[in-house]
């Protein structure tokens, strides 16, 4: 079959090594991990493949590809290495899929500055190995770090598992550098701060490629810790177990790590190390070795005060050794089983409400196999929670409405209460029908301004992120 006219002026403009069009590459990159999506192949529905995938190897490519996909109105879909869960990348027949994969090279690591910049397309597990060498580290470790990039942390907003003490992805992004969807090329100076009106890091770190294409990241690094330690403890109950998580964060402590789990994910997750019907409370110490002894010593201190009780030291270095251990969606869904991880966040005063409200909502949830949710990162106001849950219809064909319905409430649940719908994982398709519950009409009237002003084309990651 000849090809489309747009991907013969890519292969012209490109040169055919960069424009690919066989079969097995647009099939693996039609969709990321979303549960849907998975579970669409599996029932013969799946994504269609998109024209062709184009792998830039610098922003002169991105820039070309931008600007032919503008002149003929193709759509444009970015994709690091498609970890995504939430529905971010979803191709079609009429669409382009620019493989920022492809881009790779690590460009700069300046030690007295404690500066890396990378192209966006750098797997996080080779920028954090890259910087290793020179006695640093990112100190930002999404559970996907071996299936995710640089570029695509900036576009989701990530937050990793030790962002507690280090932040999330905007705390560490120092400049970035993006094609906008008119061709032209945004960078931003690298400082430490600056005054010069809005930031324009930011239009761009959570876009989800609807709004341009970042193409290169310069990140604010770290000097590898010292030492690394642990406390586990075991609580009564949730609230007690937040409300020790309060005390420490707002008595000026800043664990790495603070985990709690419910009993239900508890004993899932610890299999005879946590005593039955308790709450599991995690912390990760790190850094100079006077500072981590003072630390663990404060916080166990608090903790014991509170009402915790000394738990199994072994959590601590299991949890460290297996934290990005996770089974495939598609063995469960071989068994007629949906599934899905929440994360969302409130402020404090909420957390008990929060927590009880989502699991009370899918109680009562037809085929409901699991229901729990644990912590993961803490704030001086704040707190986030992950829930996670398994269901199983009776019949096949209501796989995707179950999945639907337990969503459904976990949002409705949590706006209820004042939370936002997602902490880190951004909104994708998955969430954006809930968008403009939590953002209000002002909001997200001005994030369709923004696309609009960007974006009027409207090629740039159609159906993403903006409620329809």
């Amino acid at each position: 079959m000849e090809p489309s006219p747009i991907v013969q002026r890519l292969i012209q403009a490109l040169g055919p090594e960069l424009v690919l069009t066989d079969r097995v590459t647009l099939k693996d990159r039609r969709h990321d991990y979303w549960l849907l999506s998975q579970l669409e192949d599996l029932q013969g529905r799946g994504v269609p493949d998109p024209l062709c995938v184009v792998a830039p190897k610098d922003r002169a490519d991105v820039v070309t590809t931008v600007n032919l996909c503008r002149e003929s109105l193709t759509p444009v879909v970015p994709f690091g290495l498609g970890s995504g869960v939430v529905g971010g990348v979803r191709t079609g027949p009429g669409a382009v899929l620019l493989d920022m994969s492809a881009m790779a090279r690590v460009l700069e690591i300046q030690v007295d500055n404690l500066t890396a910049t990378f192209q966006a397309g750098v797997r996080g597990a080779d920028a954090e190995a890259a910087l290793a060498h020179c006695g640093l580290t990112l100190g930002h470790y999404p559970q996907s770090i071996d299936l995710s990039t640089v570029g695509g942390w900036v576009a989701t907003r990530s937050s990793g598992q030790f962002s507690t003490a280090y932040g999330s992805i905007e705390d560490i992004l120092l400049g970035l550098e993006a094609v906008l969807p008119d061709g032209s090329l945004l960078e931003t100076r690298c400082v430490p701060r600056a005054s010069t009106g809005p930031d324009l890091k930011a239009l761009l770190t959570g876009s989800e490629g609807t709004l341009g294409v970042i193409t290169a990241v310069t990140l604010s690094v770290r000097w590898r810790p010292e030492t690394r330690d642990f406390n586990v403890f075991t609580a009564p109950g949730m609230e007690e177990g937040f409300e020790t998580q309060r005390y420490i964060l707002q008595s000026g402590w800043r664990p790495a790590v603070m985990r709690q789990y419910d009993e239900a994910d508890a004993a899932r997750l610890f299999p005879g190390l946590v005593n039955e019907n308790l709450v599991l409370l995690l912390l990760v110490h790190e850094g100079p070795s006077a500072a981590v002894e003072a630390e663990k010593e404060a916080c166990s201190a608090l903790a014991r005060e509170l009402g915790c009780t000394p738990g199994d030291p072994a959590i601590g270095p299991r949890w460290m050794e297996e934290r990005n251990h996770v089974p495939t969606f598609e063995e469960f869904l071989k068994e007629g089983i949906v599934l899905d991880t929440i994360e969302v966040a409130a402020l404090w005063d909420r957390m008990g409400a929060l927590y009880r409200s989502v699991m009370e909502s899918w109680k009562t949830v037809p085929g409901i196999l699991y229901r729990a949710a644990h912590s993961s990162h803490g704030y001086r106001s704040g707190l986030n929670l992950y829930f996670t849950f398994a269901a199983k219809p009776d019949r096949p064909g209501e796989m995707a409405s179950l999945y639907e319905n337990c969503w459904e409430r976990a949002m409705e649940a949590t706006l209820d209460v004042g939370g936002t719908i997602s902490h880190h994982h951004g909104i994708g398709r998955v969430r954006k029908a809930k968008l403009e519950r939590e953002l209000g009409p002002g909001g997200i009237g001005l994030l369709r301004k923004m696309k609009q002003v960007l974006d009027p084309w409207g090629i740039m990651n159609p159906g993403v992120l903006i409620p329809d």
